[in-house]
């Protein structure tokens, strides 16, 4: 079981970094006021934060700042964690209102293996690449995957749109695995360049 609290019977926004590169600006603007806003206005009752060590930090220092039921939280029940070393299927699975609750979304980190995670439970997927790194596989893997309307790519500077863009793939969002239709610019079908990318950060 995780070591925090997972809501039951609520509507769930689940944000995850991954395991190895931090991501602090994916928690800042996961907990800014616009993004916070537009999560109450879609009906979400409860934010998770998979944050790393380094953003267990911005997360303290906002729960400092805004007491809970303050206006500011949105009446949100915000929650984080560092880390789950058993992954992070619960929290996923949370999200997708496996146990009872309504389907909410999960923002993820473009980590390929973070993404495969997502996309096998089947629960509406925002991808946001990481500006930080070095290499710009996280944003071609993201683009890509949107363009073929398996997930959301998200933004940094408009998260709330992305939760508006998450409304309509919940609609049309379609199932993992892909079939290998043979007109992929991979040319190899999606499965495999996931699998290739299985390298990079995740």
């Amino acid at each position: 079981m995780a070591q925090h609290p997972l809501p039951s019977s609520k509507k769930l926004c689940f944000v995850t970094i991954g395991a190895t590169a931090s991501f602090d600006s994916l928690i800042k603007a996961a907990l800014s006021q616009h993004f916070l806003e537009a999560l109450q206005k879609n009906g979400y009752t409860n934010l998770l934060l998979q944050h790393g060590k380094e953003g267990g930090k911005i997360l303290e220092d906002f729960q400092t700042c805004n007491y809970t039921g303050e206006d500011q939280r949105y009446k949100l029940g915000i929650a984080g964690f560092d880390f789950n070393r058993k992954g992070l299927g619960e929290e996923m699975r949370a999200a997708k209102g496996t146990a009872g609750g309504l389907e909410g979304v999960v923002i993820s980190h473009a980590g390929s293996g973070s993404i495969l995670d997502a996309l096998r439970i089947a629960v509406p997927l925002i991808v946001v690449p990481n500006p930080a790194l070095l290499d710009n596989h996280q944003e071609e893997l993201a683009e890509e995957l949107a363009n073929q309307g398996y997930v959301v790519h998200g933004h940094l500077d408009d998260l709330a749109r992305a939760i508006r863009d998450s409304v309509v793939l919940r609609e049309k969002q379609k199932a993992w695995p892909p079939k290998d239709t043979g007109d992929d610019i991979y040319g190899r079908g999606l499965a495999g360049v996931m699998d290739d990318e299985m390298g990079f950060v995740d």
